[in-house]
């Protein structure tokens, strides 16, 4: 009798565990980084297109992995000899393709439904070299339709890219990322 309680209950709480294990798989097309760029002359704003993502997820446990990947040489600031520069110079995309963003933690609470505010901690790609970032996210779940937004400093010069600076055009050490993931939940 006692095995079949336990079986019993097993059965009626086995579906609402496996709720709490979910993947967020993001919709490149719906998807953007934009980045600002403080110089003495102007603020520089370009954005990049999300290549992809998927991002599993345990509401329970602050458990998450997963991949953000951005395609490095689609940056575009509206000026095409800066943005060759970008590509070429800094970013040095004959080489390295992609930045990409690896979860690996979350602190704070993701709602089934609603808005939600997370720090996500996780490595950060550029160059092929990893660094240690966390994110603060907020998060949108509508159904299968999820959004998440994160603002952040990538300390470009100290993670060991190029500063554009050159005679009196003279630009900050840090870039400000603007993430804005749009896509859907599954189980």
């Amino acid at each position: 009798m006692k095995s079949f309680a336990v079986l019993a209950l097993a059965v009626i709480l086995g579906p609402a565990a496996l709720a709490q294990h979910q993947t967020f798989t993001v919709n490149p097309d719906a998807s953007d980084v934009k980045m600002k760029l403080n110089t003495t002359h102007e603020v520089v704003n370009g954005i990049f297109h999300v290549q992809s993502g998927s991002i599993n997820f345990d509401r329970t446990a602050s458990n998450i992995s997963g991949t953000v990947i951005v395609a490095a040489g689609s940056g575009m600031t509206g000026n095409d000899s800066r943005d060759k520069k970008m590509n070429k110079d800094i970013l040095k995309v004959d080489q390295f393709s992609t930045v990409s963003f690896a979860p690996k933690t979350y602190n704070g609470t993701i709602a089934a439904s609603g808005d939600s505010t997370i720090q996500v901690s996780g490595v950060f790609t550029l160059l092929g070299t990893p660094h240690d970032l966390t994110i603060p996210m907020q998060i949108h779940i509508d159904g299968s339709k999820a959004t998440a937004k994160g603002q952040f400093v990538v300390p470009y010069v100290q993670w060991g890219l190029k500063n554009p600076s050159f005679l009196i055009w003279k630009a900050e050490n840090d870039v400000a990322i603007d993430l804005n993931l749009v896509g859907q939940i599954s189980n």
